[in-house]
């Protein structure tokens, strides 16, 4: 009787555990689009809504920080002749860790592009390559060490413009990543572009692959492929807004020196780290060092490493690189 006990209560536990596998989370997918790209979520979840629920978050947060948005905080600050602006607490956050690495990059990476940026158009087509006289005119005006920050209040010289699309997008994937797992979920994939964000690893263990995008060939093409452990995956590159012109290529990744875009021998970088918001601002300050030097901020910086792949299609890795590349 007490084996026969025993055998029964074993078969209650396996039906009990196949009772559970039976209604594992399913894997989930969302798409929207903000901050002027294709926002795609996919989780392992109960209930699709929380992945509707984080669209939702990230339109909030695009209406604090967008630059072309009527009252969010950087349309205040741009708008405001001068005077301080009082902005939220998210948007000191991001101005301070922009300023970090403006001031590790000597500069090549600055909010403050805006007077110059807006110059350009690489999304509608046309190509056209604004006047020379303007666009140093534009340039003169850049200079992230003039935007003041005190409290909770900003302020910037008039005629001068901030533009955050250069930190935000990551920053956003912090905070949508947060609120997910917050919500439970604990293996997930959120794509923002050239940014990818995972929680946690796939079901069973495995990494997420993320692909590294092969320079000369049509999107969704891979040069190299990358694992990513629950953090953070950045890529910039000239393949990503830009137009042809005279047979010059004009991409979107400007130096602030000269308003121009960066010409260096370099194709891409892409920074692995846990913060996506550092990892943003650091991919473009990367780009615009070069790869000696770009490599050289990164390997200054702990917990984050990088590939560089230059136009004839070299690849250089900082030290610790390999640790997230597929063999």
């Amino acid at each position: 009787m007490k084996s026969l006990r025993i055998a029964a209560l074993a078969l209650a536990l396996m039906l009990a555990m196949a009772g559970c596998a039976s209604v594992d989370p399913k894997k989930e997918s969302a798409v929207g689009f903000y901050l002027d790209t294709v926002v795609t979520l996919t989780a392992y979840v109960d209930d699709a809504q929380v992945l509707k629920d984080a669209l939702d978050e990230c339109g909030r947060w695009e209406a604090l920080l967008s630059r072309t948005i009527e009252g969010s905080d950087v349309w205040n600050i741009n708008h405001a002749g001068g005077a301080p602006v009082q902005v939220s607490q998210p948007t000191i956050e991001i101005i301070e860790a922009a300023r970090e690495v403006s001031e590790r990059s000597g500069g090549a990476f600055d909010i403050s592009i805006a007077p110059a940026s807006t110059l350009w158009d690489f999304t509608s087509g046309e190509g056209v390559v604004p006047d020379a006289d303007a666009l140093a005119e534009a340039a003169a005006k850049v200079d992230y060490r003039k935007v003041v920050v005190e409290g909770d209040t900003v302020t910037l010289p008039d005629g001068m413009m901030i533009d955050l699309g250069g930190i935000a997008k990551g920053y956003i994937a912090d905070r949508v990543k947060e609120y997910l797992k917050e919500r439970g979920v604990e293996s997930a994939i959120l794509s923002f572009g050239g940014n990818i964000v995972a929680i946690g690893t796939k079901p069973g263990g495995k990494p997420w692959k993320v692909g590294i995008q092969d320079i000369d060939k049509p999107t969704g093409e891979y040069m190299l492929v990358s694992k990513n452990y629950g953090g953070s995956t950045v890529t910039s590159g000239i393949y990503e807004r830009g137009f042809e012109a005279d047979g010059v290529w004009y991409h979107h990744i400007l130096d602030p020196a000269t308003g121009w875009p960066v010409q260096n021998e370099l194709a891409s970088v892409t920074i692995f780290s846990e913060s996506s918001m550092l990892g943003d601002a650091l991919a473009t300050a990367a780009f615009a060092l070069g790869g000696e030097e770009g490599a050289a901020l990164i390997e200054g910086i702990d917990g984050v490493e990088a590939v560089f792949i230059a136009r004839d299609r070299s690849v250089r890795y900082t030290s610790g690189a390999d640790a997230y590349m597929e063999d």
